[in-house]
């Protein structure tokens, strides 16, 4: 049995490099040879090969598409309890804000949740018409695929910012399997100053120390929306991403991963991003290594958190992060990410 475990394990790796790296998007439009050498010696997908800046910079020096999907096992049998979002909100809700779960659709069954009566598609109705905006969700799919924010004004429905009928909206949800509602989380002014059309969340990763056992916060990035990405923030859907300071909570200037441009102010609003510092960050950086202590049997956990007035609200956690929100600032094979990759047998 561990045998066909692992002969599975490997058959997975290798569709996922065909799939995702070897045909993976090339925003960068590099030339077949180029595409499939980084591939075939390393494990590149084609825009890395400029993001890190290949033609200057040593490739053994940076951890490639292929080690961040080998990282996905770090966290063993646990990991699916951080790629179902339902079952890990409701964990998380006893130790830290996050917003209400309403509802669930799990294949074609809607069913409310936490005392709320939604059976049918009319009652989703009239629950956007009591709270006024709230967000739809995949249950496991990341990357900011298929999220719906769904918002009720004098006008009616926008959904992700375009008009929507009822009848629109309803036949939307009823086309797809295996989604759930949530409460829309305000962010802080800080956010809204910078880029409001979007929730601008931020991802902190958190590595368990082999030598403590403890939880440290390892990274943090700042993403934000844009005028090309719609009401999602997400860097693979082209976001805008800042590194964070862990210790300070500063900004960086922004980058993105479909383009080599950077950006110290917002190209929408043209409110700064380099230099500014995440209000209350010292306790936004302790909570969540708090709420992570409650999880003692993961390794690494890559938070989502959006900044509020209040202090912070978790979005979502996931078992990995990708590896070129990290590497935009430079390589980390050498690094604090590739230390932890080694010390859980994930690369030499």
């Amino acid at each position: 049995m561990q045998f066909l475990n692992a002969l599975l394990g490997r058959i997975k790796l290798i569709i996922l490099w065909v799939v995702r790296i070897l045909f993976a998007p090339d925003h960068f439009h590099q030339s077949v040879f180029t595409r499939i050498r980084y591939a075939v010696c390393g494990g590149y997908m084609p825009d890395q090969v400029m993001l890190y800046d290949f033609k200057h910079n040593d490739p053994g020096e940076y951890l490639s598409e292929f080690d961040w999907y080998r990282s996905r096992s770090i966290n063993g049998h646990y990991s699916h309890m951080l790629n179902n979002k339902v079952v890990f909100a409701e964990m998380v809700r006893q130790f830290c804000p996050t917003p209400e779960i309403y509802a669930v659709k799990k294949d074609e069954r809607l069913a409310g949740m936490h005392g709320r009566k939604i059976d049918t598609y009319q009652d989703i109705l009239s629950l956007l018409r009591e709270v006024g905006c709230f967000v739809v969700k995949p249950v496991n799919i990341g990357k900011g695929i298929g999220i719906r924010i769904v918002k009720l004004t004098d006008e009616g429905i926008l959904h992700n910012g375009e008009p929507m009928s009822e009848t629109e909206l309803l036949q939307a949800l009823k086309g797809t399997k295996n989604w759930h509602i949530v409460a829309y989380a305000r962010q802080a002014d800080y956010l809204n100053r910078i880029y409001a059309p979007s929730a601008n969340t931020v991802r902190m990763i958190v590595l368990r120390s082999a030598q403590t056992g403890e939880f440290e916060l390892s990274f943090a990035v700042q993403r934000i929306g844009a005028g090309w990405t719609g009401s999602v923030d997400n860097g693979s859907r082209g976001g805008l991403i800042a590194m964070v300071n862990v210790e300070t909570g500063e900004l960086s200037e922004a980058r993105t991963l479909h383009d080599l441009r950077v950006y110290e102010k917002h190209p929408d609003t043209g409110s700064p991003i380099k230099g500014i510092i995440i209000p209350g960050w010292e306790s936004i950086r302790e909570g969540v290594l708090s709420v992570s202590a409650n999880f003692p049997y993961l390794d690494i956990i890559a938070w989502d958190i959006l900044p509020t007035n209040e202090g912070f609200t978790v979005i979502e956690a996931n078992t990995s992060s990708g590896v070129n929100i990290i590497q935009l600032w430079g390589p980390q094979r050498y690094g604090r990410l590739g230390e932890f990759y080694r010390e859980h047998g994930v690369i030499k």
